[in-house]
């Protein structure tokens, strides 16, 4: 098999302007376009997208692997362009396996469309199970979407903006309706995107609130209409699939840059005590392996996992709490590494415009994705122990 050259689609020179650029995007909490522009040009965002419709035909291993890099020089950007590529990832999951239903997303990818994840909502913690979003059917197979989603990244700038909300009126209800809603729709009143983002770290998302008033989706842009609460869906196991996967592979990204920071912070500070780079001293040396040995875990879990996917392993019911845990270990481990990363870099790291001061807010904001601490612990214990007595 022949090595995968990730530079390939990241350059090094490309890397090292989003680099240049991330500080500023933070200080000024502003939204990368020209991060963006640069991606869309290189055809970033089509990576995901068969090449027989325009993109690159890479697989989920392959995009996680160029996450990991992306997010190494500016985790926000990743994490804005996480979300793009999550639809992206759940059009091939889904094609791979014989459906066609997202066909339009790999197309709309392909001719420049950016496509935004407007799932969570505040309080829901059902997640794909379950909405707080109206889904109100319209004559003609389309759908009207009213509620509040929260954290939309690509907030400035998304095209389709892909979402769910529960259909409660039509005669074969309650149904989970998956669709997109067009731009167009803020234009006429019926989206609102709120100037909300204001937050301790990875301010370059730009993950804005949005208001759906009634907001249309059209026939031939409604994916799924399923029932509530767990489901073997295709699109419920592709939405999980990638958007845990992507999302692990940011925090892994961040994890060695960390890394990374530490050992060049540890080779250019001298102690006094003894006049020796801190590189030379036993205790950093140790902490330092320890990150490393930490790190070394997550690029083969999630290169593992990602090429399951792609493969069509089937791991029945274990494959969510094989997902969930690898996001868990992934943010988790993450926020350790940049804990010690730190600590080894001293008191100038303390300062904003430290890079690991960013890394250290940008790394807490793994904690509240999907899925979270609480839930993870509960789906594994699901798997291993069975489900709570009644």
């Amino acid at each position: 098999m022949t090595a995968f050259d990730a530079a390939a689609f990241l350059p090094d020179d490309l890397l090292e302007r989003i680099r240049d650029r991330a500080p500023t995007h933070d200080r000024e909490n502003t939204f990368p376009d020209a991060d963006l522009a640069e991606l869309r040009d290189a055809g970033y965002l089509s990576i995901l997208v068969p090449s027989e419709l325009g993109g690159a035909g890479l697989g989920l291993a392959q995009a996680s692997a160029l996450q990991q890099r992306l997010a190494g020089a500016a985790p926000a950007t990743a994490l804005a362009v996480n979300m793009h590529l999550v639809w992206t990832g759940v059009a091939k999951v889904l094609a791979d396996r014989g459906f066609d239903d997202l066909r339009f997303v790999q197309e709309g990818a392909a001719a420049g469309e950016i496509f935004a994840f407007g799932i969570s909502e505040a309080g829901n913690d059902l997640v794909l199970f379950g909405s707080g979003t109206d889904a109100a059917p319209l004559p003609g197979g389309g759908y009207a979407f009213s509620g509040t989603k929260i954290f939309t990244s690509l907030a400035p700038v998304w095209t389709q903006l892909g979402l769910h909300g529960l259909d409660t009126t039509s005669p074969d209800a309650p149904k989970m309706v998956y669709a997109f809603v067009p731009r167009t729709e803020e234009a006429a009143g019926r989206v609102v995107t709120r100037d909300d983002w204001d937050t301790l770290g990875m301010r370059g998302t730009q993950s804005r609130t949005t208001e759906l008033r009634g907001a249309v989706a059209p026939a031939d842009r409604v994916a799924r209409r399923i029932d509530p609460g767990p489901n073997p869906d295709p699109l419920v196991f592709g939405i999980f699939s990638v958007f845990e996967i992507l999302l692990a592979s940011v925090y892994t990204g961040i994890a060695r840059r960390a890394l990374e920071v530490a050992v060049e912070s540890a080779g250019a500070r001298t102690s006094k005590k003894t006049g020796l780079a801190y590189d030379q001293d036993p205790d950093i040396r140790r902490r330092i392996a320890g990150m490393a040995l930490a790190y070394d875990a997550l690029p083969p879990q999630l290169d593992s996992l990602a090429r399951d996917v792609d493969g069509l392993t089937d791991h029945g019911g274990r494959w969510f709490s094989l997902l969930a845990g690898l996001k868990h270990r992934a943010v988790v481990t993450a926020k350790s590494v940049v804990d010690d990363a730190v600590l080894v870099a001293g008191g100038s790291s303390y300062f904003a415009s430290h890079e690991l001061g960013r890394l250290y807010r940008d790394v807490l904001a793994g904690l509240f994705h999907p899925s979270d601490p609480e839930s993870a612990h509960a789906t594994i214990a699901t798997a291993w122990l069975g489900p709570l007595d009644a």
